[in-house]
């Protein structure tokens, strides 16, 4: 499954790059015509990112599930983008993290990036 992802600080880049899987940073010039998984990150008070906003426009029939970084320094405003984007779209939240994550986090990542994999291929 492809991993589609927005980063602003660092943190959410770092994180994918612990992945071993296919990732892209979206972008304006990102067109994407396979299901996806979306990493983004929390920004204000527990707003989804613009950039993130936009590409979802275009993009947001392909999305499956949704992970988002956050600093748990917000209490309940934490990762809430992730929570925000899986009620406009429908799709589970597959995690929070904080920060960059921590190796369980990229664990447990894989692990429910691999069951949407093998959910599709059942399908």
């Amino acid at each position: 499954m492809l991993i589609a992802y927005d980063s602003k600080t660092g943190n959410v880049k770092r994180f994918v790059e612990k992945l071993d899987m296919d990732c892209v940073r979206i972008s304006e010039e990102t067109k994407l015509t396979d299901p996806f998984i979306l990493i983004t990150y929390t920004t204000g008070f527990g707003q989804v990112p613009q950039s993130t906003m936009q590409f979802l426009e275009e993009h947001g029939h392909l999305l499956q599930g949704v992970a988002s970084s956050g600093n748990m320094n917000w209490g309940v405003r934490y990762g809430l983008a992730a929570d925000h984007i899986s009620r406009i779209y429908s799709v589970p939240v597959l995690m929070k993290f904080e920060l960059s994550g921590t190796k369980k986090d990229v664990e447990q990542f894989t692990q429910e990036v691999h069951y949407f994999d093998t959910k599709m291929d059942t399908a």
